[in-house]
């Protein structure tokens, strides 16, 4: 194949971005999921770095971890009742144990623990559940010898390099079609350059062509993926959440459990993302045998349970112009599609009056969503009150009520009108 110079290469993926990842923008929501010989020892993903476990030392865990068979199935079946329409799983984490058939790398789950493909089942559980295919994949390796070298020594960096593509080639040869390929942490190398970034990902992208891929090989590729934290950016973007702040493995759920998310939370960053315009890939780590965590469960099966009455608010590809403060009011988030914006209502009113501000455009109805119920209003000049709201109004599931405002137009959002000093003084009509 003819390799491109990486201006021409971000160009061409640039062009065919909109038709590859069309699918992405419309899902929304998305369940990662961390496993390995971590899982095992229950502390940290990053146990063996962290608490300085040798190579050698850290092989000898690998026969802990043992899942039973058919795990992803549940994993899967979760996802999907969780309202969720794509997985992203960790074929390899830093620890460099390989969960599938590995010819390039023989400390893989075939060898040892399991002696079973894990990416194999998982991807099976996809294709069953319908849900899109993600591979996770290190761009480090704490039992490979060359990966702190590469940073120094040019004949490590080329056998590490190489080493790192073999490992990809295998998973986007081996599997069938593949939706997503998440790298992760590029460090010893603090360019694309040394990754190869701009020749690998070109070879990669021509065994897939319709796959997406994220920022975290040097390059801008497909989308962003802020950690840990919900920041909107101008291009396409996915916030990756732990289930509980502390671990993206397993760690004990009885103590884990005070901790972790309940449906309310989970639905305050769903909205977050999709009134920016990104995704939510949360993560869930299953305990050693490959059961799901029982602490995520019920908050995961409520949220798609209201996302199947409510699901308009939260797919599909949004408009960013309501994100942050300004149209609404203090106690509802905000989503918009269309000529349609959605309040996402937190705290209900107890007057059962709601007053909206932001645009001045025309409504022409409101309704609940989960049920269709008009809702009675009057528009003033700068703002909009939404009147006989009741507590029978609350979705039943989470509590969260969504209002859909209809407008005859998209709405101009005009944000603090009426405030002088949060617009710099300007009064509008």
């Amino acid at each position: 194949m003819r390799l491109l110079p990486q201006p021409e290469y971000e160009e061409t993926i640039k062009e065919s971005r909109d038709e590859r990842i069309g699918w992405w923008r419309e899902a929304r929501f998305g369940m990662f999921v961390h496993f390995g010989i971590y899982t095992a020892l229950g502390r940290h993903e990053w146990a063996m770095a962290l608490e300085n476990w040798s190579a050698a030392e850290y092989e000898k865990f690998a026969d802990r971890f043992n899942p039973a068979p058919g795990a992803p199935r549940e994993w899967a079946k979760l996802a999907l009742s969780a309202g969720m329409k794509y997985m992203v799983m960790t074929s390899r984490h830093h620890e460099g144990f390989s969960l599938w058939d590995s010819k390039a790398n023989p400390y893989n789950s075939v060898n040892l623990g399991p002696k079973r493909d894990i990416v194999r089942e998982y991807v099976e559980a996809c294709r069953e559940f319908g849900l899109k295919i993600g591979f996770y994949t290190s761009l480090i390796d704490w039992h490979n010898p060359d990966c702190g070298a590469a940073a120094y020594d040019g004949a490590a960096r080329k056998r590490f390099t190489d080493y790192i593509y073999a490992l990809n080639e295998e998973l986007l040869t081996q599997y069938g079609k593949i939706d997503i390929l998440w790298f992760d942490v590029a460090s010893p190398m603090a360019h694309a350059e040394g990754w190869n970034s701009v020749e690998m990902i070109q070879r990669l992208r021509a065994m897939q062509p319709h796959i997406i891929v994220n920022d975290r090989a040097r390059l801008p590729e497909d989308f962003g993926t802020p950690e840990e934290h919900i920041t909107a950016s101008s291009g396409d973007w996915e916030a990756c959440m732990t289930f509980n702040g502390l671990s993206w493995g397993y760690i004990d759920s009885n103590q884990a459990g005070p901790y972790s998310y309940n449906a309310c939370r989970i639905l305050r960053m769903l909205n977050t993302c999709a009134s920016g315009g990104g995704n939510l890939l949360l993560n869930i780590g299953p305990r050693p045998d490959g059961s799901v965590p029982p602490e995520t469960i019920e908050p995961l099966e409520q949220v798609g349970r209201w996302l199947g009455r409510n699901g308009d608010c939260a797919y599909g590809k949004m408009d960013r112009s309501t994100a942050g403060w300004g149209f609404g009011s203090g106690i509802c988030g905000t989503s918009m599609k269309d000529n349609t914006i959605y309040l996402w209502n937190w705290i209900f009113p107890t007057d059962g009056e709601l007053y909206v501000g932001g645009t001045t455009t025309r409504l022409i109805g409101a309704r609940v969503l989960s049920t269709g119920e008009k809702v009675e209003f009057e528009q003033e000049k700068y703002r909009i009150k939404l009147k006989n709201l009741s507590e029978r109004h609350r979705d039943g599931i989470a509590g969260v009520c969504v209002v859909a405002l209809e407008f005859e137009s998209k709405p101009e959002i005009i944000k603090f009108a009426a405030t002088p000093a949060l617009n710099r003084g300007k009064i509008y009509g």
